[in-house]
């Protein structure tokens, strides 16, 4: 695979990056090409001029002819600015230093997420940096979405992202005959110096705020989610070659009379995923982890593949699915369908009646579905012990279980947190809202998915040996060897300071924590969450688990998968949805064959893109569904719920009603009753004369005032008939003996 040209800011902040690192040393051109693995014409062009660039900006010196070396500065910095609803912001520059503050009248003319170069300003020993943004050099985006303000000669556009701390400018001639109040897509003109507002123009109408079509639009141009696929690639999908011939299953291992079933959600149309099992002459369990065979079809340098790398991963709004792939591949030619045959590809395990493997096979194989059952008719014969092909499931059934079991001695952290999901009308409106939770059908499914995903890991990273179904011998234990290059999905170890915290609200509970070494933590982790199931903590103690453990990410450098408690893991069982699966598929087959696909630094360009795009996907699922809470409640305003306090701000007080679990704040100028103080330390809020205490994780009464569809929020306040409940409270300060 040739290597694709980097968009030009990776490669600036990667030059950057690697000259503040090398500070003592000059580099010309091609040192600096040799160095960052940069063999081609066009990137060579690139880094000439962004040394350039660099020079002109004050940030390097030329040593000599064609040499370069950062400027010794202590005053300077770059990094990206992230601003807070108060206008304030702080600049995030190394893994390893603090943020910087930026007061709200430093901020010049930077905008959230953009690449900023800012002066430290002087400060007093022990106090945190605060510094004053000086230039913006990459603008993180040009198009955001927002709410017209029209006047006789100009319009104002405030924007629906709360971060982005200033409202547009719009020429009266460039409104786009929008109304006013109605919702708009702008694109970012200038802002001049000394300019209190950028300028912009409309680019596109959504219509009024509020409706359904209006909104949901304006959700995916705020994530930069696309509507359709261009026709040339529709166009492309429609004429691949789809038909199943002699000559391509000749090259594969036959499943198709080994008993074959799909499980999946009884909506989904891509089955990425399939079971065989059957029982071997050795007295061995034979069980095949089935994939859609993407990449037979999704060539490199392909229209196609280019389209699923820009999208890198499949987006689930409340009402849609925004797919990485065209309908033709994802729901037709690689889908799992029942009773067609498909090619896959394959991780095939033969193991005991304890779950011990005994045997490991991966390659390309042809299977025909038998039958394609939902997690709920599966969930009823694991519960019942009836129902077709019963004997099969609870096989698999019993034998994910001691998978799970194993997985969990080792120090696996589970978290069982409940999924919100609505029922819609056909225009779209929430009719209800419903929990989707992990039963034992579905956690069927992940073990085996997980097993094949840590075995793929394992068998490309460890150099590992295919032999006609042996079990591969590992080469290289520390994976390190450079043509032992894999597509990781990795998870840091937790930060301490987040443990401490998190140990530090439990005890409120009653529960103690063991954080003495890694195992320790996860085993605790875990006892902490079966502790509080059905407790009033339930939710927060959750939630602040999953809120301390740092974020998954696609990467090159394997550094393990603390959660999972895997020393390899992957991602390959999704590669319909997922671009690093593709990346996993082709990857194992190049060491199938032995030989090499792509380089390193391609690769982690693409876990960079393709982790990115993930968190722009959470996001934006995550605005839909809150969008969709707000519009259910849009109705029920008066009327009075029973919630679990969710968080605790300077600014107000989030509750989460019970029975739905829409959230909405009270805001702490609406509690009632006295004078209350924000307790940060401790996650509360306390009456001055009368103690009345509202903390995290209490039961309280609330009484819906608001929704704001615009702005997707709920505004709730204490029910006046409900008392504040205390919460028993232990002075850590004390304990600790401090």
């Amino acid at each position: 695979m040739s290597k694709k040209k980097k968009p030009q800011r990776y490669l600036f902040e990667e030059v950057f990056d690697f000259l503040k690192h090398n500070d003592s040393k000059a580099f010309n051109y091609k040192q600096l090409g040799a160095a960052m693995e940069i063999n081609t014409d066009g990137e060579r062009l690139q880094l000439i001029e962004i040394l350039q660039t660099l020079k002109q900006q004050g940030f390097v010196i030329e040593k000599e002819t064609g040499k370069y070396q950062i400027k010794e500065s202590k005053q300077f910095v770059t990094g990206t600015i992230d601003f807070t609803t108060q206008s304030t912001a702080f600049v995030i520059y190394s893994e390893t230093e603090n943020d910087i503050f930026i007061p709200a009248k430093k901020t010049r003319d930077a905008l959230q997420g953009d690449l900023v170069k800012v002066q430290l300003i002087s400060r007093k020993s022990g106090k945190r940096k605060e510094g004053e943004v000086v230039e913006v050099i990459k603008r993180a985006r040009t198009e955001f979405v927002g709410t017209i303000k029209v006047n006789p000669k100009f319009a104002f556009v405030i924007a629906d992202n709360n971060k982005i701390h200033v409202d547009f400018f719009i020429r009266s001639s460039e409104i786009n005959g929008a109304k006013d109040g109605q919702k708009v897509l702008i694109k970012l003109k200038e802002w001049k110096s000394g300019d209190q507002n950028p300028t912009a123009a409309v680019e596109r109408v959504f219509g009024n705020p509020g409706e359904h079509k209006t909104e949901m639009h304006a959700i995916m141009a705020e994530y930069g989610l696309p509507e359709r696929f261009p026709d040339a690639i529709e166009y492309e999908a429609k004429k691949l070659p789809i038909e199943i011939t002699k000559e391509e299953i000749a090259k594969r291992r036959d499943f198709r009379k080994i008993k074959t079933f799909t499980i999946d959600p009884f909506d989904a149309k891509d089955f990425d995923d399939a079971l065989s099992l059957q029982k071997l002459d050795n007295g061995l369990w034979e069980i095949g982890v089935h994939i859609a065979d993407v990449t037979h079809y999704l060539k490199p340098k392909t229209n196609l593949d280019k389209e699923a790398v820009h999208r890198a991963t499949s987006v689930y709004l409340v009402d849609r699915v925004i797919p990485m792939l065209p309908e033709m591949l994802s729901n037709f030619v690689c889908s799992l369908r029942p009773h067609e045959e498909k090619y896959t590809f394959s991780a095939v395990f033969q193991m005991d009646d304890d779950a011990q493997i005994h045997h490991q096979w991966f390659g390309k194989t042809i299977i025909y579905s038998d039958r394609r059952y939902t997690y709920e008719e599966v969930q009823t014969i694991i519960e019942t012990g009836e129902g077709d092909n019963k004997e099969d499931i609870l096989t698999l059934d019993r034998l994910a279980k001691k998978l799970r079991a194993e997985r969990l001695r080792k120090g696996s952290i589970v978290f069982d947190k409940a999924e919100v999901k609505f029922h819609l009308d056909e225009e779209g409106s929430p009719l209800g809202v419903f929990f989707k939770t992990q039963k034992d059908a579905h956690k069927l499914i992940e073990d085996f998915m997980l097993l094949a995903n840590k075995k793929v890991a394992e068998f490309i990273g460890k150099g590992g040996k295919q032999d006609d179904g042996e079990a591969h011998i590992p080469q290289n234990k520390k994976g390190d060897d450079s043509k032992n290059v894999c597509v990781y999905r990795v998870h840091d170890v937790p930060n301490d300071e987040k443990m401490q915290e998190l140990s530090g609200f439990a005890a409120r509970f009653g529960h103690q924590m063991n954080l003495g070494n890694k195992s320790k933590v996860a085993q605790s982790i875990n006892k902490l969450l079966q502790d509080v199931k059905n407790k009033k903590e339930q939710g927060m103690i959750e939630l602040l688990a999953v809120r301390s453990m740092p974020k998954a990410i696609y990467t090159t450098k394997n550094v393990g998968h603390y959660g999972l408690g895997f020393e390899y893991y992957t991602h390959f069982t999704s590669p319909i949805r997922r671009y690093p699966d593709v990346l996993v598929h082709r990857l194992l087959e190049a060491r199938l064959n032995g030989k090499t696909y792509s380089s390193k630094d391609e690769l982690e360009f693409l876990c960079k893109h393709s982790s990115d795009q993930e968190r722009t996907a959470a996001e934006a699922e995550r605005s839909s569904v809150k969008y969709k809470q707000v519009e259910f409640m849009s109705d029920k305003v008066g009327m009075t719920f029973k919630g679990i306090i969710s968080g605790v701000t300077e600014w107000g007080i989030y509750v989460e009603i019970i029975e739905n679990k829409c959230e909405g704040m009270v805001r702490n100028r609406d509690i009632k009753g006295d004078h209350f103080f924000y307790d940060e330390e401790n996650y509360r809020y306390v009456g001055k004369n009368t103690g009345k205490i509202y903390a995290l994780g209490d039961t309280v009464d609330i009484k819906v005032m608001g929704a704001d569809l615009v702005k997707k929020q709920l505004n709730f306040n204490f029910d006046d008939e409900s008392e504040g409940k205390k919460t028993k409270f232990v002075d850590h300060k004390k304990r600790r003996g401090r």
